[in-house]
């Protein structure tokens, strides 16, 4: 009888570094660490983000020994691309694959002449629960890392080619309006965001990356420390006692909150700036002459313009789009107060591409997806495998 032979503990296998959400900072903190010369990081940077490298064999500028040490230790790793659509108005979505069973959405809408902006998301599905926003109707899993965040900006920039010059950027415009509350994800929002203006990184203007939020206020005391990007403000009412209803978020920090921590916020910024405040319209909601007269009065302190964006259906919503006429009804009363008030184009809302229409697929760990099915919609007609495919 042959005895038994002491096992041997299989070696773990070590995970490898994704440099594709490295800031230039972590990347020469990374190089130094191998031993390498700090100004690799910005040869590996722009490889990354200039010409969409995913192989290290691509980077050619490097030894083949720096190389090969690379393909041990690390990897450039992008979100897996699941579904590209096109809208028949030019809109681009994506469907990325983020693990856990999960898929996030980004929108790339073109406008005039060479501008192109990036919707990006940065959580899977939403910790919020606006009542008017499908994406957070799918509930929440968890927050996308900087590799995941950036990863968008990435996946776009290469359905273009490699950028040629710093003039025809594939994308000009950021805007942190996807699936997700930006700043319950701090930090690896915070970086994707310095990628994104980095030389070595994208290049894109602070004046055109945009952070969205529905008013974390501590968070946004914070983020004015750190970074100067452009700020939205998902207000869509004019009085606390409606944006409970909408925005629940705001019974933890009203709006008078808000708008004081927008005004810090600008001042931090040291140069002659306005917030974006977003305002959804919904018939008979908060649509009527007395809201956009309220508004124009809560607002008054805050350099700001409006952006009115006419609701986004989907179903069970239970809220309604206003009539065209309506609209510009509302716009007037604005512009009568003397604020600038453009409405936004619906774009792509054909492959469910519009403002609030993005859901992905989404593990809820919330049961907050299962809540909402059970109180609008008849189980026959719920498709949790695939809430997007359209």
């Amino acid at each position: 009888m042959t005895p038994n032979k002491p096992e041997t503990p299989e070696t773990p296998i070590q995970e490898k570094t994704n440099l594709l959400g490295m800031t230039l900072a972590e990347l020469e903190a990374f190089f130094l660490q191998l031993g390498e010369k700090k100004f690799r990081a910005a040869q590996v940077m722009k490889w990354m983000h200039h010409r969409c490298a995913a192989s290290f064999d691509e980077m050619t500028d490097l030894s083949k020994k720096l190389r090969e040490k690379l393909q041990t230790c690390a990897e450039v790793r992008p979100p897996k691309v699941v579904l590209e659509d096109i809208s028949s108005d030019g809109t681009r979505k994506w469907v990325l694959e983020v693990g856990d069973g999960s898929h996030v959405e980004t929108v790339l809408i073109p406008a005039g002449g060479n501008r192109r902006t990036l919707c990006v998301s940065s959580q899977v599905g939403c910790s919020l629960d606006c009542s008017f926003c499908s994406t957070g109707k799918q509930g929440f899993q968890r927050n996308l890392t900087p590799a995941e965040i950036i990863g968008q900006v990435w996946v776009a920039q290469k359905s273009f080619g490699p950028r040629k010059d710093s003039a025809n950027r594939p994308v000009t415009n950021v805007v942190m309006m996807g699936m997700g509350e930006p700043l319950m994800n701090y930090q690896p929002v915070l970086s994707a965001m310095q990628i994104m203006l980095e030389d070595n990184g994208y290049g894109i203007s602070k004046r055109r990356v945009t952070v969205s939020t529905s008013g974390l206020v501590p968070q946004l005391d914070k983020l004015g420390d750190e970074i100067d990007v452009s700020l939205a403000i998902s207000l869509h009412a004019p009085n606390d006692e409606l944006r409970n209803q909408l925005v629940p978020i705001n019974k933890k920090y009203p709006i008078h909150e808000l708008i004081a921590a927008c005004q810090r916020y600008l001042k931090k910024c040291g140069d002659s700036r306005e917030v974006t405040i977003e305002y959804t319209l919904m018939a008979g909601i908060n649509d009527q002459q007395e809201h956009a007269l309220e508004l124009a009065r809560i607002l008054k302190p805050l350099p700001c313009k409006i952006n009115l964006i006419p609701f986004n259906p989907f179903p069970h919503s239970g809220y309604e789009r206003p009539s065209r006429n309506q609209v510009m009804r509302f716009q007037n009363w604005l512009h009568e107060q003397g604020y600038s008030a453009p409405i936004r184009t619906t774009r792509g809302d054909d492959i469910d591409a519009a403002c609030g229409q993005l859901v992905g697929r989404v593990q809820d760990k919330t049961r907050r997806s299962a809540r909402y099915a059970e109180e609008r919609i008849p189980a026959a007609l719920i498709d949790s495998n695939w809430p997007s495919a359209g």
